[in-house]
């Protein structure tokens, strides 16, 4: 069953700007154009895109922080706009850049409040409270005022007051944004063991492709508003180019010789005995390595994965192609 249903859903924001001395102009900016997807229940699904393409309006739609300007959507079989209150219940939100907690007071002092605010249980708080510390790390801060605590501890103590009510989703935009890499390993991993053992259905929005990389099987690629691409994450990589993606065989040989020549791969570059093939992601590279280790000296090789940065980056340029005709 569908959990998060999005059905052509748009949103149009009206703005002015001066072009004169006394002078403005209004026009429209479409944030969000005619986007549909659906998430089941327990679902992990990553969504991706450039700055403006309008990732955080559509998380704010799904929250019922903004209305559509057409289309629609429903949570839990819930209109978001409508019902924001009786929605609030069962969703959790993180927004990296914006904290929920209170600037000076203790963490702990915030996780009360949450706790009044949500009406939770009492012994249903301590239970999930006792549960965030502990994986998140946080026992330490709690009773450290928000304003003293550094970007990393911030969103940890973040996302357990998100999830102190037990949400069926969790909406996280930009979770780990300026986040070190053990702060983020910790995020990562608390994220996994949320979805796993609670089944809680996540939606998150990111710049940092790791993320989506280590927690997510499904992604979403928004650009200008648009969805333009929606499936596995290997999937992704031939979606991304006029050809078919590539991965890349390293090859070690005992000795320096002419570039290896197979069927089915390409030459790509040599340095002394060490040798690059590339050859299609869609195939085994079984064959490969057999015939390499059959006809050449072999010490060692290793096979490199399409680099995703660079999948997205292609399909960013072939977006703008196919919109700066239409702009002129």
């Amino acid at each position: 069953m569908t959990f998060i249903d999005v059905q052509n859903v748009e949103k149009v924001f009206s703005v002015r700007r001066k072009t004169g001395l006394l002078r403005r102009e209004r026009r429209e900016v479409r944030a969000v154009d005619g986007i549909s997807f659906g998430v089941a229940r327990g679902e992990m699904v990553g969504c991706i895109g450039p700055n403006g393409a309008g990732k955080s309006t559509t998380i704010k739609m799904l929250t019922g922080i903004l209305t559509p300007s057409g289309g629609g959507l429903r949570v839990a079989g819930i209109d978001p706009s409508r019902e924001r209150t009786r929605l609030a219940q069962r969703i959790g939100v993180v927004f990296g850049q914006r904290t929920t907690l209170w600037w000076d007071l203790p963490l702990r002092d915030s996780y009360r409040l949450v706790h009044r605010m949500y009406r939770i249980p009492d012994a249903r708080y301590a239970e999930n409270l006792a549960r965030c510390v502990d994986l998140l790390e946080l026992g330490e801060l709690l009773d450290v005022p928000v304003r003293q605590l550094s970007l990393g501890q911030r969103m940890r103590g973040d996302i357990a007051a998100a999830l102190l009510h037990d949400p069926e989703v969790l909406y996280l935009d930009e979770p780990t944004i300026g986040l070190d890499v053990v702060s983020k390993a910790r995020v990562r991993e608390f994220l996994r063991e949320l979805n796993a053992e609670r089944g809680t259905t996540v939606l998150l929005t990111t710049h940092d492709l790791t993320d989506i990389e280590q927690l997510c099987r499904r992604v979403m690629v928004i650009d200008h508003g648009r969805l333009m691409y929606d499936g596995e994450l290997a999937g992704l990589h031939g979606a991304g180019s006029e050809g078919e993606s590539e991965r890349l065989l390293m090859v070690d040989l005992e000795r320096e010789l002419p570039p290896i020549d197979l069927p089915g791969a390409r030459f790509v570059r040599a340095e002394g005995p060490r040798q690059w093939l590339a050859f299609p992601a869609s195939t085994s590279a079984a064959p490969l390595v057999a015939a390499v280790a059959e006809r050449y000296p072999l010490v060692d090789l290793s096979v490199r994965e399409p680099d995703i940065e660079a999948v997205i980056a292609k399909m960013y340029g072939k977006r703008e192609l196919e919109v700066r005709p239409e702009s002129r």
